[in-house]
């Protein structure tokens, strides 16, 4: 069993930053990629970053890209989504998965997600 826990979410104005956290942890847990969706009320449900454990490489959405940066911490089985220019659009509940792959949208484990609300 792979557990994955968010952390960071919160309020924020239009414009600023926030980083989330997603811990991964589990005896069988390997995956080769770590993703972040998001879902915003009414909406359906968005990838929008992803990172290769090993080769460290990446994807992003292109609604995001230039403003949001995702990393990893290997060390820590730990991934990290950089959200700069916060735009009330980025508002939804962002979760942390499992991939099989970089750039598709499905994925495997799913963390229970954190609330991002930017204010404009």
């Amino acid at each position: 069993q792979v557990q994955l826990v968010e952390s960071g979410g919160g309020l924020v104005q239009a414009g600023g930053s926030l980083r989330l956290s997603c811990a991964a942890s589990g005896r069988t847990f390997r995956s080769y990629a770590m993703g972040w969706f998001r879902q915003a009320p009414g909406k359906e449900r968005e990838s929008v970053a992803a990172i290769t454990w090993i080769a460290g490489r990446t994807y992003y959405a292109d609604s995001v890209k230039g403003r949001f940066a995702i990393s990893r911490d290997k060390a820590k089985n730990t991934v990290y989504l950089l959200m700069n220019s916060l735009k009330p659009e980025d508002t939804a509940v962002y979760y942390c998965a499992t991939k099989d792959d970089l750039t598709t949208s499905r994925a495997t484990y799913w963390g229970q997600g954190t609330q991002v609300t930017v204010s404009s």
